[in-house]
């Protein structure tokens, strides 16, 4: 029996984004998609709430590139999978990562240099290092060729899953507790250039008796305080779960201005709540999409911005009609199909 390793220490962490929810849903759900297969889970730390068997080895610092290798020489297994960018450099090997965008590359400033050094290194490292690489969408195989130069041939594509709410919505008292007391917009997603807030807000300006609700971490704290200053945005900050599923429940439409995404969950997330999105046409959003949200061609042009937004807001059977699309098109994004297809490529590379 063919043994693999997998690197699920993303998913023990406390804050948990794009990168760390996958780690956790496809990991969860690998042992099924392939029996075939001996599965062993390593991570620097436990985390309740992640339902594989793991190994912890612990080490506060450098854990991927210093003690996974370690744990890993004594297990010997025939494949790593690392689900998010950093193979160990001292791994000799096989092994196969997960690109899920190259935002460092295309914006920069909005990491710090650190950030960017770290991550070009990894992902570099990756490119040359794995026979295969999983990006999560077309756009980002596409950046992949363009960026790095790669082969399309050794890029296989396997598209993110979404999840149905969990947990209930927070009562609706707690709407007027953020300063919620009519229509809004919906934002989710860290505050920083490239998600494109100040977009969404000078387009919801243009348009009467909606506000613009941001909930996400501040990675650019001017920024958050540029949205702090117009009586038309309330910032949330980043938000529990049960009030997030009562912004989607209460929001009006939801927001995806974004100049860039490797994929775009957060659009994603909407449609399966059966929400109006309206979104950028840029990158993998009208991938992700299709023809079940509304989309602007310049995220520069508030007043375009604002066009399509008002569609969105005003139209009653477009409206319904985009409601019924989203949660049809969501449901053919699964995390059984995200994980079957990670396991096909496994199966390619031993």
């Amino acid at each position: 029996m063919k043994t693999v390793a997998v690197d699920v220490n993303p998913a023990t962490r406390a804050v948990m984004t794009g990168t760390e929810v996958y780690t956790r849903e496809v990991s969860s759900r690998l042992a099924s998609a392939a029996p075939e297969l001996r599965w062993r889970f390593f991570a620097s730390r436990p985390r309740a709430g992640l339902h594989v068997d793991v190994m912890v080895v612990p080490l506060s610092r450098l854990w991927s590139q210093v003690r996974l290798p370690i744990a890993l020489a004594a297990e010997r297994p025939d494949l790593l999978f690392v689900p998010a960018h950093a193979v160990p450099f001292a791994w000799p090997g096989k092994a196969l990562t997960v690109v899920h965008d190259l935002a460092f590359e295309r914006y920069p400033r909005a990491y710090s240099a650190f950030e960017r050094a770290y991550l070009r290194l990894t992902t570099r490292w990756a490119a040359r290092r794995c026979p295969l690489l999983i990006a999560v969408s077309e756009s980002t195989k596409a950046d992949l060729v363009s960026v790095y130069g790669l082969r399309p041939e050794r890029i296989r594509v396997v598209p993110l899953g979404v999840s149905q709410p969990a947990v209930n919505p927070a009562p609706t008292s707690r709407l007027a507790q953020l300063g919620l007391n009519g229509n809004f917009v919906l934002q989710v997603g860290r505050i920083e250039t490239r998600k494109n807030q100040v977009a969404a807000l000078a387009a919801v300006e243009r348009l009467d008796g909606v506000t613009l609700a941001v909930a996400g971490p501040e990675s650019d704290p001017a920024l958050a305080a540029r949205l702090r200053d117009s009586d038309r945005c309330r910032v949330l900050g980043r938000v529990d779960q049960p009030t997030l599923e009562l912004l989607y429940k209460r929001a009006t439409a939801v927001i995806v201005p974004s100049l860039y995404e490797g994929f775009g969950l957060p659009l994603l997330e909407a449609m399966a709540r059966g929400k109006v999105v309206v979104a950028a046409k840029a990158s993998s959003l009208p991938e992700v999409g299709g023809d079940a949200a509304l989309y602007f061609e310049n995220g520069a042009d508030p007043e375009q911005v604002a066009r399509v937004l008002e569609v969105a807001l005003g139209d009653e059977t477009l409206r319904k009609t985009l409601a019924k699309a989203a949660r049809a098109r969501a449901r053919q994004y699964t995390w059984e199909r995200t994980a079957a297809g990670v396991a096909e490529v496994i199966r390619e590379l031993i």
